[in-house]
């Protein structure tokens, strides 16, 4: 299975033209800048017309007009995971959004804590901490998120949210993605990742 990860494109998808082949393509949030519905309407009719067989696609922080939303319409290969999962072609993907709400509340300990162990590719919009979350000195992932994803070990960990750390690297059984497509300073973009399972 080849898999292309998308994350914090920010209004910029149509931009992206001539994306890999993939089987599955995923995001992991940030498909909105100022997290207002019509961009959010206009990133997922852009997201379901991609001709890939599969979509995939968790919320991040500046996707604020999904919070505790349902979503109905979406193309039956359009999988919108919000701390749920989905298997694909025998692959078990599991989502975890990032909402500031869940944060101040203390929810998004508990979602981290509720990744199931049967997970294969984790979709999260916050890196683990101390892997592809760094701008300059500052650390932006979560203890948390590291402690289950050593417990877990997933395949895939795919995220995004520190526009400066795109890259990828392995750490045990793991292999760790930060795909953030947009730079910091939101006016170039940054090449996604082609994964391969």
């Amino acid at each position: 299975m080849k898999i292309l990860h998308l994350s914090d494109t920010h209004g910029l998808h149509r931009r992206l033209t001539h994306l890999p082949e993939a089987d599955v393509v995923v995001h992991t949030g940030d498909f909105c800048m100022a997290g207002t519905e019509s961009e959010a309407i206009d990133f997922l009719q852009w997201f379901c017309d991609l001709p890939h067989r599969h979509k995939v696609f968790v919320c991040g922080n500046h996707d604020d007009c999904l919070y505790e939303a349902t979503i109905d319409g979406l193309d039956p290969n359009c999988h919108y995971l919000c701390c749920s999962g989905v298997e694909i072609e025998g692959v078990r993907f599991y989502g975890v959004p990032l909402f500031v709400q869940d944060c101040i509340d203390g929810r998004l300990s508990r979602q981290f804590a509720g990744i199931p162990a049967a997970t294969d590719v984790l979709l999260t919009h916050m890196p683990p901490h101390g892997i592809l979350d760094s701008d300059g000195s500052v650390h932006y992932g979560s203890d948390e998120l590291l402690t289950r994803v050593k417990a877990v070990q997933p395949r895939l960990h795919l995220f995004g949210h520190t526009h400066a750390a795109n890259g990828r690297c392995r750490r045990g059984a793991t292999v760790f993605v930060n795909s953030a497509v947009a730079t910091e300073s939101y006016d170039a973009l940054q090449r996604p990742h082609v994964l391969t399972l």
